[in-house]
């Protein structure tokens, strides 16, 4: 029913399209299911809410492909796959490929406009209930890629079995994964136009696992938390201000090694700081990174409070527990640059993505690392969404701008004739000071209260 083509692309997890020709797909002779289940001895079609069984599926030329016309009434009310696996088990499964699209026309659109407020709504990985089916929503950005698909401990970590739908409006890639749930690892493994096989993590994700591993971790999106009145007047202009500055992981230690957990430190550094009079708290970064030794400074998981300590629900409780003893808490943040490590950001879906493609631009030469390509208005969009999601959803009063400075000259750190100069002919990188610009106008407007430092050492005008 199938060609050997679209077959041999579909084990080679090489289909660009996958959506075309999995799930049910009406046909002049009827509906056909066709599913991809590597490693399964025999899979039939079961209607969901009865269980009575439908039809059985057909091995496709000897692949791992099986497909068969069904009665479409039934059928489209809902089904399972009941699966046969070559090892003797059993299970029956939510087809991946009988659900629609997960992003809306409108996030689409503020996707590819760069003007989603709130990107880490829709991209990433969000628990959902759809149709009565418990799963997770999976997206991300890969334009280039020929070929996406989600892997993890759900799946056996394998490239064929959740392949996504790309939605060509925006280079977002997108499926709804039945049975995934919060706590299951995952990554991307993305095919980039040059045929080379990539396995990244989730620029989006909530949680990710402790180094050396380098997976995502499904969370739920933390609720919003409002600011309360005496946080935005003990952050105003004119209001005293104190700041303890602190690395988490060097504070203290138990047992002279054990780094303490959010909760711990919410009973100890807390109180300590408060008793000492200070008025807030600034963490050294607290998003997810792969080298201890960086204090947090190379971040590959904004979005994820780093696992070191403990889990995101026990950063918010810290975070509450500093609001309590009257202390506010400012996030030393880091959209500057971002390490090269194969797992993150560094040529994404194959390409210079996140970063300037030309090294006069997009490297780093003091710390070896990458920089933010601030002309792409997704990346833009990635970074000043980031700024609001630790202001709204753990209700952070501030955010203190790491290395601004690197930001502001496009010559910064580098000798002649080793940088581009802007499209006026002077030093200054213009895109980044749009970028920040950007940053505080949203938090200005969309978080009332909230305050931003730059750490700016060169006395640039109007910082």
């Amino acid at each position: 029913m199938l060609s050997d083509g679209e077959i041999q692309a579909l084990m080679r997890a090489e289909h660009g399209d996958p959506f075309a020709v999995l799930g049910p797909h009406r046909l002049p002779e009827g509906l056909r299911i066709t599913a991809l289940l590597p490693g399964a001895r025999q899979v039939a079609v079961l209607h969901a809410a009865s269980g009575d069984p439908l039809a059985v599926l057909q091995r496709q030329g000897g692949s791992d492909v099986f497909a068969a016309l069904v009665p479409a009434a039934p059928a489209q009310l809902g089904y399972v796959l009941q699966v046969q696996w070559e090892d003797g088990h059993a299970s029956r499964l939510h087809d991946p490929y009988r659900f629609g699209p997960v992003l809306s026309d409108l996030d689409v659109w503020l996707l590819a406009e760069g003007t989603h407020l709130r990107p880490f709504e829709v991209l990433g990985a969000h628990p959902r209930v759809i149709g009565g089916v418990h799963g997770v929503a999976f997206a991300v950005w890969a334009p280039h890629a020929r070929r996406v698909s989600v892997v993890g401990d759900f799946n056996t970590w394998d490239g064929r079995r959740h392949l996504m739908r790309r939605r060509p409006e925006c280079g977002v890639w997108e499926i709804f994964a039945p049975h995934v749930q919060p706590g299951d690892a995952y990554e991307f493994e993305i095919l980039s136009a040059s045929g080379e096989l990539l396995r990244k993590s989730d620029p989006y994700a909530f949680g990710a696992r402790l180094r050396p591993e380098t997976a995502s971790v499904v969370r739920e999106l933390p609720p919003p938390v409002p600011l309360p009145p005496e946080r935005a007047a003990a952050n105003r202009r004119d209001a005293p201000i104190s700041i303890y500055e602190v690395h988490l992981g060097s504070w203290r230690r138990k047992n002279g090694h054990e780094w303490l957990t959010y909760r711990e430190l919410a009973d100890t550094l807390v109180s300590y700081a408060a008793e000492l009079g200070f008025t807030h708290l600034e963490l050294l970064p607290v998003t997810e990174h792969p080298f201890d030794g960086s204090w947090g400074y190379q971040p590959i998981g904004l979005y994820a409070p780093t696992s070191r300590f403990g889990a995101p629900e026990d950063f918010r409780h810290f975070v509450q527990a500093a609001h309590a003893a009257g202390l506010g808490v400012i996030l030393d943040w880091v959209p500057a640059h971002f390490p090269s490590d194969a797992h993150g950001l560094a040529r994404f879906d194959g390409t210079a993505l996140y970063e300037y493609e030309d090294r006069r631009e997009g490297f780093h030469r003091d710390w070896n690392t990458l920089i933010y390509n601030w002309k792409r208005t997704e990346v833009c969009n990635y970074l000043v969404g980031n700024a609001l999601y630790w202001l709204e959803r753990y209700g952070i009063d501030g955010l203190r701008v790491d290395a601004v400075a690197s930001m502001l000259y496009r010559d910064y750190s580098r000798p002649h004739g080793e940088w581009l100069p802007n499209a006026q002919g002077g030093r200054e990188n213009l895109e980044a000071i749009d970028f920040l610009r950007r940053m505080n106008q949203v938090v200005g407007t969309e978080r009332p209260g909230a305050v931003t430092f730059a750490e700016e050492s060169t006395s640039f005008p109007r910082v």
